[in-house]
């Protein structure tokens, strides 16, 4: 069988697949093929911004949800608990909650003190600008006329989110009018990636109609690619599998974007990962990289909850004829509450005193509803506030538990395993609660439904976070970039000990940022693609054969 040539063979097409198959098809040049074990995102759930409910929740049993359960975790109770991970052009940008946050710019400096030049906050800065388009307008800090659309109409309107900042003020902490521009910390309203009354996901944003229509991209969707294939130590391309065919397309680069799950899945399966783990898997290792699939940081996720005195909440939405409504609002209109995002306001907040960054954040909702994985939305009205510790020292595992390329891996996230990781979040809760107690929500606050009136002490506190806590999905670290000799890629995201291999997502980032994952995705795609894309300029100047 002889195999397709291309020039890049990009696997997964998530916040940074979209982004390099954009940013790599626009050499003409360059032949590029796009991989997604997934399926088409132009489907009513992906696109209208509340159908994330639809697709979410385990039971719904979604084709745009992996439905991943981590190993049993020690420190919480010793549960498997559930991490959604998109399964559809997009990637998990096609189900997230659109929140659009950066971070703190103190998380990129830290990167560049570990020697990766190049990705302190000035480096990269420009790159989340490049990939806006922000209703902001163009200044310092936002960009216009880049791919992603991002709004500050996008956030669902609500008397609550107002009461919520308000009550943040009361406790002492600012206000901001841009979690992105010059103030981080504080209380105010997100940005979305919405564009009228949709999601904007990665996909909608990089490949649009007119990019698809590039005669040098092709787009393949629901492909399982079983493992990189080698000669010696160069990757020469991808075996995959493609309605009951088994395939191989070779690539003068293979870049893996299958996040911080599945690209040191794929590396361990292709020979590259902890030698003994790929023995004992009967595997022959290509390279013996110990560090793919570990560091793996992930945010976990306290929801602090009130039951609600007045029905004014989005628990009204359950019964049947008000989901019809919204449902049809959106469809004839793109408007109502179906086309906004549910988790409206937030804040950055510190834990305490003299810390250079928020170590906290809250994402406020005017529902009252379950954790990920423990069923739908309250029949009574409430609203609550969802607390992480924004920078966890706890540090997990990937592992194969099989050989087989279509088994889910071994998640093992190791929550709480860092005491600090346990003090941190206590004062996270308490933090929320004293908010909750402010005056702004007295004509609300019925009563503390999660931890309750009956949870006092910092030990039942901690007990009860143990039982309640669950990811709110921001995974990453299992590829690490670094200049050390144990790190799994270098500062321009080439696998370290092998050629022709690069990883671009979340996997790669050292160190988990202070918020949501998508835009530093995005943006590392952005400037792993330039890098790319000067260096295919300098061979041509230089005559290098492809």
């Amino acid at each position: 069988m002889v195999a397709e040539s291309w020039d890049y063979i990009i696997v997964g097409a998530g916040s940074a697949g979209c982004v390099l198959a954009n940013r790599l098809s626009a050499d003409p040049g360059s032949r590029v093929l796009l991989i997604e074990a997934g399926g088409k995102d132009n489907v009513l759930p992906i696109q209208m911004p509340a159908g994330l409910v639809q697709i979410i929740p385990p039971e719904t049993n979604s084709p745009y949800d992996w439905g991943f359960w981590t190993v049993p975790q020690a420190e919480m109770g010793n549960r498997a608990m559930y991490w959604p991970r998109g399964r559809a052009l997009g990637g998990s940008s096609s189900i997230n909650g659109m929140v659009y946050i950066r971070g703190h710019s103190s998380d990129y400096d830290r990167w560049a003190q570990l020697g990766l030049t190049g990705w302190g906050w000035a480096d990269v800065l420009p790159y989340f600008r490049k990939a806006e388009d922000s209703e902001r307008g163009a200044d310092e800090f936002h960009g216009t006329g880049g791919p992603l659309h991002t709004s500050t109409k996008g956030a669902l309107p609500h008397v609550l989110n107002e009461v919520f900042i308000q009550a943040c003020t009361e406790a002492g902490f600012p206000r901001t009018s841009d979690f992105n521009g010059p103030q981080f910390e504080g209380a105010g309203i997100y940005d979305a990636t919405i564009k009228d009354g949709s999601r904007f996901s990665a996909a909608k944003a990089y490949l649009t109609p007119e990019v698809k229509a590039r005669p040098n991209l092709e787009i393949r969707t629901d492909v399982q690619v079983d493992r990189v294939t080698f000669e010696n130590r160069r990757a020469t391309g991808i075996a995959y599998r493609q309605r009951g065919r088994e395939l191989v397309a070779t690539g003068r680069e293979v870049i893996l974007a299958g996040g911080a799950l599945g690209s040191p899945q794929l590396l361990m399966l292709s020979g590259i990962g902890p030698a003994e783990h790929l023995k004992a898997m009967g595997i022959a290792v290509v390279h013996d990289s110990p560090d793919v699939g570990g560091n793996l940081q992930d945010h976990l996720d306290m929801i602090v909850q009130y039951d609600c005195t007045q029905p004014i909440t989005l628990n009204g939405n359950s019964k049947l004829t008000t989901k019809l409504v919204a449902l049809g609002k959106w469809v004839f209109g793109k408007t109502g509450n179906a086309a906004h995002m549910p988790t409206p306001a937030g804040a950055f907040l510190p834990s305490r005193e003299g810390l250079v960054a928020p170590d906290l954040q809250i994402h406020f909702m005017p529902v009252k509803g379950n954790p990920h994985g423990r069923g739908e939305m309250s029949p009574t009205h409430g609203y609550q506030m969802h607390v992480c510790q924004l920078r966890p020292e706890s540090r997990g595992t990937v592992r194969l538990a099989t050989p087989d390329p279509l088994a889910p891996p071994a998640i093992d996230p190791r929550y709480l395993s860092a005491p600090e990781d346990v003090e941190t979040l206590y004062r996270g809760v308490e933090i929320a609660r004293r908010i909750g107690r402010q005056p702004a929500f007295a004509p609300y606050a019925k009563a503390e439904a999660w931890p309750g009136p009956g949870i006092t002490t910092r030990d039942d506190t901690i007990a009860a976070m143990r039982q309640w806590g669950e990811t709110i999905y921001h995974p990453v670290g299992t590829c690490r970039m670094g200049v050390d000799e144990r790190a799994v890629v270098d500062g321009q995201c080439r696998v370290n000990g092998v050629e022709g291999l690069r990883v671009v997502d979340a996997s790669v980032m050292p160190y988990l940022v202070s918020g949501n994952t998508n835009a530093p995705t995005i943006m590392i795609a952005e400037k792993v693609a330039d890098m790319i894309a000067g260096r295919r300029t300098l061979e041509r100047k230089l005559g290098i054969a492809a």
